[in-house]
């Protein structure tokens, strides 16, 4: 939306038009490939985590997670 209006109006007193509009393709083009790294990147992870390997390696990591203060709270400050 704000390049919508960096692109439309505000900040381009001297350019053309030509480059508003590419100025818009531009950020438009940028947001579409930051959303589908995301995306690819979420769906990769996904499908590691859920493997039998990263089934494991998620319950071990929260295991420690969770103990590590247990742990902590028994043994006497000092």
């Amino acid at each position: 939306m704000a390049a919508l209006v960096l692109g439309g109006t505000r900040g381009t007193a001297g350019a053309a038009p030509l480059q508003r509009g590419a100025f818009v393709v531009a950020a438009f083009a940028a947001s579409a490939g930051w959303q589908l790294l995301l995306a690819g990147g979420g769906a990769l992870l996904g499908r590691a985590l859920t493997g039998r390997r990263g089934r494991l390696v998620t319950a071990l990591l929260s295991s420690a997670v969770i103990t590590a203060p247990a742990a902590g709270m028994l043994v006497p400050p000092g």
